[in-house]
């Protein structure tokens, strides 16, 4: 006699599950998270029906050839980039973002591309009709493409459906979180559901050799929503950045068993769909005015991809007890470091006055190299004397206020050169290959030289 399915309390947020409902999660500590759902034995496609003995496998050594994984390109030479060269095949990729970022525009330009140069592309859309899809379509010029659309969220259909002819060479899920299992008494977008849809694709695209792009709905913090355990299912983790009131998008990558995790696309999104933008650093330096203050160029790194992006800074008076700081773009504890070390190492004060840092074109940096571009851009604020626009700074600061080597030195100095500037401000260790430069270097060994010359020092 079969037992009785029974209820479990999951969490949302992080997938911990619980006898009895509770107001707070003991893994995770999030607030109202608990959902009941029934526990109905493995997922569907997970193939665990009763324990079995096993069998001895047999071990390999590390020493070996490994062959190159093969790939297809998206027709999208930023895609390619982020992913490593271009997508292969059997690879399951998971895309998140702010809702009306780009991700279905991407997916759907990547469906008819692929689909224009003979290959075979399903999109299953969960949450727009098979109607508004074409007319995306339309407006995006990409109707006459043969690609494979259907409106579906059940699973059992969506895997019967992918079985019945030929395996596909991109199966496009839109998304992830409306698909539901009929065997699980759930809701759609809970744990359980997405954890065993997110499973049976996988394991059909591994199986038959399909690339699957999965989009992800995001939480308000902007981490994708579900249960963590799907980012470690699928071999890539890809999210869309940008700032709805600006044109320019950013991919990056977070996550890619099949080439570099921290490479980013740029877009910039035009009544045609997505456009590459295949010179990032004119665009995020944009219209620069020389003569105003509180401006500095960084010459970052994004992946291996050199990038100079405007580091933008205002310093005023404030008429609070608690002057204001207010970042966009940077790390907002990075800033308070940064001001805490001019103040008692070079003795620049800005107690009394609001600070804001911007990076221009709605660029994040996480890269400690950005401290000497802001504190460049801090004190030319709090001074009123405007940097040399022919300049670049980049180098980490360090507590003691000494400024530390950054990694691809010379790569950050060679698009320095390539957009027409000629000075960089750069640390003073670090071995940088400046032949065929025209550029004058200055070495910093320590922040109290950048100060110098815009306010007294101790």
């Amino acid at each position: 006699m079969a037992k009785p399915a029974k209820s479990l309390y999951v969490c949302q947020n992080c997938g911990a599950t619980s006898a009895r409902w509770a107001g707070k999660c003991s893994a995770c500590g999030e607030w109202n998270s608990l959902v009941e759902e029934t526990d109905a034995g493995p997922p569907p496609g997970s193939g665990v029906t009763r324990q079995s003995k096993g069998r001895v496998i047999k071990l390999e050594s590390l020493i070996g050839s490994a062959e190159e994984a093969p790939r297809f390109s998206s027709g999208i030479g930023e895609l390619d980039r982020v992913t490593g060269g271009g997508v292969v095949p059997g690879s399951a990729i998971l895309i998140g973002g702010e809702p009306g970022i780009g991700k279905s525009t991407l997916l759907l330009q990547v469906a008819a591309h692929l689909a224009r140069r003979g290959g075979r592309s399903i999109y299953f859309s969960g949450e727009e009709a098979i109607a508004q899809v074409r007319l995306r379509a339309g407006r995006l010029g990409l109707a006459d493409a043969q690609v494979g659309l259907a409106s579906e969220t059940n699973l059992a259909n969506i895997l019967a459906t992918l079985g019945d002819d030929r395996p596909p060479d991109l199966i496009i899920i839109d998304s992830i979180q409306t698909l539901w299992a009929d065997t699980l008494d759930a809701a759609p977008g809970t744990v359980s559901q997405v954890r065993a849809a997110a499973l049976a694709l996988i394991r059909y695209a591994k199986m038959a050799g399909s690339a699957l792009l999965l989009v992800g709905h995001v939480t308000k913090d902007g981490q994708i929503a579900g249960p963590k355990v799907i980012e470690h299912m699928v071999d890539t983790v890809l999210y869309f950045e940008g700032d709805r009131g600006l044109p320019y998008r950013i991919l990056r990558a977070v996550k890619n068993r099949f080439g570099p995790s921290d490479e980013i696309g740029v877009f910039e999104m035009v009544t045609g769909g997505l456009k590459e933008v295949t010179n990032p650093s004119e665009l995020f330096l944009g219209d620069r005015d020389g003569q105003s203050p509180g401006a500095a160029v960084f010459a970052g790194v994004e992946g291996t991809r050199p990038l100079l992006v405007e580091i933008q800074a205002l310093v005023a008076p404030s008429g609070l007890g608690t002057p204001r700081r207010a970042v966009v773009g940077w790390d907002s504890n990075r800033l308070a470091m940064l001001l805490a070390v001019l103040d008692a190492r070079c003795g620049v004060s800005f107690t009394g006055h609001d600070v804001y840092l911007n990076v221009a074109g709605g660029l994040k940096i996480a890269e400690p190299a950005a401290d000497l571009a802001a504190a460049a851009a801090l004190l030319s604020a709090m001074t009123g004397v405007p940097l040399p626009r022919d300049a670049v700074y980049f180098g980490e600061v360090s507590l003691s206020g000494a400024v530390r080597a950054a990694a691809m030195m010379t790569a950050r100095l060679k698009e320095a050169s390539k957009l027409g500037f000629s000075q960089a401000f750069l640390p003073e260790s670090g071995d940088a290959d400046t032949r065929g430069l025209k550029l004058s270097l200055s070495r910093i060994a320590h922040l109290k030289s950048l100060a110098e010359g815009a306010a007294p020092c101790n």
